[in-house]
């Protein structure tokens, strides 16, 4: 009799979701107190007034606001200086 043998399991077809990673806000637009501006791995963007860091690098408003977004050069810890990209969170 011929018979088939059992074809086993495959670690294929199970896909991960995906991170949704971004600047979540546009300059000018209002935020409210605890939302989401910036979701990174690594600080592209830094953390500038009003505003913190997570552990996982997500930028959240301190405060309620509108956004500023600047870029200004800062010194490097080997002296050398780079432009640096900040998220401000300006209060009225």
């Amino acid at each position: 009799m011929s018979h088939k043998k059992a074809g086993g399991s495959t670690r294929l077809g199970r896909d991960s979701q995906p991170q949704y990673l971004g600047v979540k806000v546009g300059d000018g637009q209002t935020v409210r107190s605890g939302m989401v501006l910036v979701r990174q791995r690594g600080t592209k963007i830094h953390p500038g007034k009003n505003v913190k860091k997570g552990k996982d690098d997500t930028l959240l408003a301190g405060l309620a606001g509108t956004i500023k977004f600047q870029t200004k050069k800062r010194k490097r810890f080997d002296g050398s200086l780079r432009t640096a990209k900040y998220i401000h969170v300006m209060t009225a």
